[in-house]
C-alpha cells in the first residue's frame, strides 16, 4: 500500500541556496559526471575488449565500473536539471525510485568490494588453488548473488518508506532522495524503519568491511612470515592498494553520515558527505585504477592502438 497522504511531490533544496552559484555548480557537477560516465566506461570497454584482463579480478572491476556508472546517473543529472530550475520537485513515484535505485547500487558495491577483497586474499595466500578456488563460475554466481541481495534490499526500503505517513512539509534538505531526511518528514512512528536502516543495512554495509578487514589482515600476516623478498612483498602489495584506496573512499564518508549520533549532525555536513560518497567516489575510482595498475594502463593503450 503506497502512502495515503496529500503529498504527491517533494521539494529539493539541493546543495546550496545561494543563487549566483548555481550556474558554476551546475558546470563543476556536469564535468564530474562527464569524467566519471567517461573513466568508468573505459575501464569497462578495456576489461570486456582485451583478452588479457579476463580474469576474476578485472571481471569484479567491470562491475565496479558498471555500477559506478549507474550510481553517478542515479543522482548527477536530477542535480544538474535543479541548478537550472526554479522549481526543484520530483514527484512521490520518482522520490521513492530514486531511493530504490540508488540503495540497489550503493549496498550492490559495499558487497562487490568485500567480493574484491576475497579474490585478492585468494590470489596472494593460495595461489596455487586461484585458478580452481575463483573460477568462472563461481565469480559469476557471485556477481549475480550480491546484484540480487542489493536489489531485493532496496525494495524493502522503498516498500516501507512508501507506506510511511508524509503529512507534513514536503521540503527534502539534499540534493537527492535518501531514506534519512525522508524519514525526517514523517508523521508517525519510523521505529521499524529506522530499525531496518541501521541493522539490514548496517549489515550489509558493514559486513564486507569486515570481510574486508579481515582478509587483508591475513594477507600481512602471510607476507610477513612467507615472503621474504622484499621486492615480491611490494610487488603483492601495489596489487591490493587501488583496491584498498576504493574501500576507503567508499566506507570512510559513508560511516561517517550514518554512524554518527543524529545530534551531531547538520544539514550541510550531510550534504558535503553525500557528494563525497555519491559524486567524487565514483569519479576518483576509475582514475586510481588506471594510475596505479599497469596491466589497466597496459590495455589501455593497445586498445587505442588498435582504433
Amino acid at each position: 500500500m503506497l502512502n495515503q497522504t496529500s503529498v504527491t511531490e517533494f521539494l529539493l533544496l539541493g546543495v546550496t541556496d545561494i543563487q549566483v552559484l548555481q550556474t558554476f555548480l551546475f558546470v563543476v557537477f556536469l564535468t564530474i559526471y562527464f569524467v566519471s560516465v567517461t573513466g568508468n566506461g573505459i575501464i569497462l570497454v578495456v576489461v570486456i575488449s582485451d583478452a588479457k584482463l579476463h580474469s576474476p579480478m578485472y571481471f569484479f572491476l567491470g562491475n565496479l565500473s558498471c555500477l559506478d556508472i549507474c550510481y553517478s546517473t542515479v543522482t548527477l543529472p536530477k542535480m544538474l536539471e535543479n541548478f537550472l530550475s526554479t522549481h526543484k520537485a520530483i514527484s512521490f513515484l520518482g522520490c521513492i525510485s530514486q531511493l530504490h535505485f540508488f540503495h540497489f547500487l550503493g549496498s550492490t558495491e559495499a558487497m562487490l568490494l568485500g567480493v574484491m577483497a576475497f579474490d585478492r586474499f585468494v590470489a596472494i595466500c593460495k595461489p596455487l588453488h586461484y585458478p580452481l578456488i575463483m573460477n568462472h563460475q563461481l565469480c559469476t554466481q557471485m556477481a549475480i548473488i550480491i546484484w540480487i541481495i542489493g536489489f531485493f534490499h532496496a525494495l524493502l526500503h522503498s516498500i516501507m518508506t512508501s507506506r510511511l505517513n508524509f503529512c507534513g512539509s514536503n521540503h527534502i534538505h539534499h540534493f537527492f532522495r535518501d531514506v534519512k531526511p525522508l524519514l525526517e518528514l514523517v508523521c508517525g512512528n519510523v521505529e521499524l524503519n529506522q530499525w531496518l536502516l541501521n541493522t539490514v543495512t548496517g549489515t550489509i554495509g558493514m559486513g564486507p568491511f569486515l570481510i574486508t578487514l579481515i582478509s587483508y589482515f591475513y594477507i600481512i600476516l602471510y607476507l610477513f612470515f612467507k615472503t621474504h623478498s622484499c621486492s615480491l612483498l611490494h610487488k603483492a602489495l601495489s596489487t591490493c592498494a587501488s583496491h584498498f584506496m576504493v574501500v576507503i573512499l567508499f566506507y570512510a564518508p559513508v560511516v561517517f553520515i550514518y554512524i554518527r549520533p543524529a545530534s551531531g549532525s547538520s544539514m550541510d555536513q550531510d550534504r558535503v558527505i553525500a557528494i563525497m560518497y555519491s559524486v567524487v567516489t565514483p569519479v576518483l575510482n576509475p582514475l586510481i585504477y588506471t594510475l596505479r595498475n599497469k596491466e589497466v594502463k597496459g590495455a589501455l593503450s593497445r586498445v587505442i592502438r588498435r582504433l
